[in-house]
């Protein structure tokens, strides 16, 4: 019978900076291929069309009015920023911790700062639309994204590569 990896500890970076202790919750970036139906003349049904990938956000929580990310909001160029999430998740059968880190590289497109209460916890949620994307267990690459040069490496396998050299990357 096998055991889930649970996370049991994280840390949020900024620009390289450590925010431990002031992020409690981020989300890390859905993965997802924009895609299109087609049914052609003779195709008894519809299939599914990859039309690249979707849409990259990363988004978190910071306990209070935190001011760090605030000052690259604006920014303009479209991979102004950089987040790093780093996380260690134990096997509850095993014991065996992973490291798990993502890099994403983007621009801080949405601020909230929520409902502000005296006497209640406040938080401001940050929201990143990503340019770059990195996902990395127990130091080995499982995905790496760069919307800008073309780049989508699953497992170590370029599914890009082709379409860079035809086009003359």
């Amino acid at each position: 019978m096998g055991f889930p990896s649970k996370l049991v500890d994280m840390n949020c970076y900024g620009e390289g900076d450590s925010w431990k202790g002031e992020v409690p919750e981020l989300t890390i970036p859905k993965l997802a291929l924009k895609t299109e139906e087609y049914r052609g003349g003779g195709m008894l049904g519809p299939v599914i069309i990859d039309q690249g990938i979707d849409k990259i956000e990363f988004e978190f929580k910071a306990g209070g009015m935190f001011l760090s990310p605030l000052q690259q909001f604006g920014a303009t160029t479209v991979d102004a920023a950089q987040l790093r999430f780093v996380g260690g998740y134990r096997n509850q059968g095993t014991g065996v911790v992973d490291y798990v880190e993502v890099v994403a590289r983007g621009r801080y497109t949405e601020v909230d700062f929520g409902s502000q209460k005296v006497g209640d916890d406040t938080e401001t949620t940050y929201k990143m639309a990503c340019a770059y994307y990195k996902l990395i267990r127990n130091n080995t690459v499982i995905l790496e994204i760069d919307l800008l040069a073309g780049i989508f490496v699953v497992f170590g396998v370029d599914r890009y590569a082709e379409i860079r050299a035809i086009i003359g990357d």
